[in-house]
């Protein structure tokens, strides 16, 4: 009894404190300094400095040496900050299915180039003077697939649409949401409606304008997990190169006013350590569900609660937990949310990436003369794949992400072919 109870004693102090330094959790790894300094400022005692490693390359090799005595040391090293401006990432997405031809491709560089410094697209004669404006038009519409949401579009409003497209909601929801953004200037003479509180939030969490978490020139990205193989296991590492370090310089007072402040400073140890433990479980748990993608294969369906259930954590601390942070391994720098992809079916091994090449194996056998719909799509879909939730609308995005024209269209192709 007595062990049970010291153990939820624990478990409730271990929460308190998650609770009163959810910033530190949240924040990704090249923003932590700056959070622990705000903490730091309400407590004269407490110093935050940079880990001495960051400045030391010597030293730091050393480190790496000393843990991996093998190749690993150079791919963690070489893992520890890459640089990526938004254009490199843009250009990196600008390949097929999504841009199937080469004159695609060519239009969606160019519009790209047009991009201003907020991520809208503007218009440029002299710049696509080769292309007609209908198939830049064609062309553009295909970034409301790409990363980061709403570039390419030519203002909030489409930005907005541009999200809603990429989001799993049921059809009334998006409707409605649709209908707020065109008349986004009046939109709260429409909170009497029973969807309006459900469709605020989903439009207040997405990130306008585009290019709103980029910096404008290049971005540095500094993963919080390796993932890394060694002597034929995969492990887990925490980017603690990168982790300040937090000292208490009280001069060898002993007042009891300290007391607090004493407290808080190993509160904030404490938050710091849990960061790096939380991490290094979410680390443990993406290996266990997602063995198979750091050996070359696809990622699997898996939900936020199934890993919140495995750390005995809400699903809203873990979401906060691995937002705008990354993995690198060998297959590069990947976002946590990543692995996170939609299950469709209940038993959760169906995600919308089987889906989507179910559907490109079936259009591209299909009878040209009479090519699928997308609700003929749908049913032979939920055919194959039974159990699953899915609408004729998400059959009609995910042909449209793969790049794939409507039926009547692909018809007409087929025709002059």
């Amino acid at each position: 009894m007595l062990k049970q109870k010291q153990s939820q004693s624990q478990k409730t102090k271990l929460s308190n404190t998650l609770r009163s330094w959810l910033p530190i959790l949240q924040a990704n790894i090249e923003d932590l300094k700056e959070s622990l300094d705000e903490f730091a400022k309400e407590n004269p005692f407490i110093s935050v400095k940079e880990n001495p490693t960051l400045n030391d390359k010597g030293s730091k090799r050393t480190y790496y040496e000393s843990l991996h005595k093998n190749s690993v040391s150079d791919t963690l090293e070489a893992l520890s900050i890459a640089k990526k401006s938004v254009y490199e990432l843009l250009n990196e997405q600008i390949q097929p299915p999504l841009f199937p031809t080469q004159k695609s491709q060519e239009i969606a560089l160019k519009i790209v180039e047009c991009l201003n410094n907020e991520g809208y697209f503007e218009y440029d004669t002299e710049n696509l003077k080769d292309y007609s404006k209908d198939e830049v038009e064609r062309v553009r519409q295909r970034f409301k697939y790409l990363e980061p949401t709403g570039v390419g579009a030519v203002d909030f409003k489409e930005a907005l649409q541009f999200a809603l497209d990429g989001l799993e909601l049921d059809d009334e929801l998006y409707e409605f949401c649709i209908f707020l953004i065109k008349d986004f200037e009046n939109i709260k003479d429409y909170a009497k409606d029973k969807l309006y509180k459900e469709a605020l939030k989903v439009l207040k969490n997405i990130s306008t304008p585009p290019f709103l978490e980029y910096f404008e020139d290049s971005q540095q990205i500094v993963p919080d997990i390796f993932i890394y193989r060694e002597n034929g296991e995969i492990k887990v590492k925490i980017n603690d190169e990168y982790y300040p370090e937090i000292s208490l310089e009280t001069d060898g007072m002993t007042h009891e006013f300290l007391s607090s402040y004493i407290k808080d400073a190993k509160n904030l140890v404490d938050a710091l350590a849990m960061r790096k433990a939380t991490l290094y479980k979410v680390g443990l748990m993406i290996i266990e569900h997602q063995y198979d993608f750091f050996i070359g294969k696809e990622i699997k369906p898996m939900k936020l609660k199934d890993l919140a259930d495995d750390l005995e954590r809400n699903a809203s601390t873990i979401s906060r937990a691995i937002a705008n942070k990354y993995l690198g391994c060998e297959r590069g720098l990947v976002p946590l949310k990543y692995f996170f992809t939609t299950a469709l079916d209940e038993d959760g091994e169906t995600s919308n990436t089987t889906i989507k090449e179910y559907i490109q194996e079936l259009i591209k056998n299909e009878n040209q003369q009479k090519p699928l719909s997308d609700e003929k799509i749908l049913q032979l879909t939920q055919n194959e794949f039974s159990g699953i939730q899915i609408g004729r609308r998400a059959i009609t995005k995910y042909r449209k992400q793969l790049g794939i024209a409507s039926s009547s269209d692909r018809k007409k192709i087929y025709e002059l072919s």
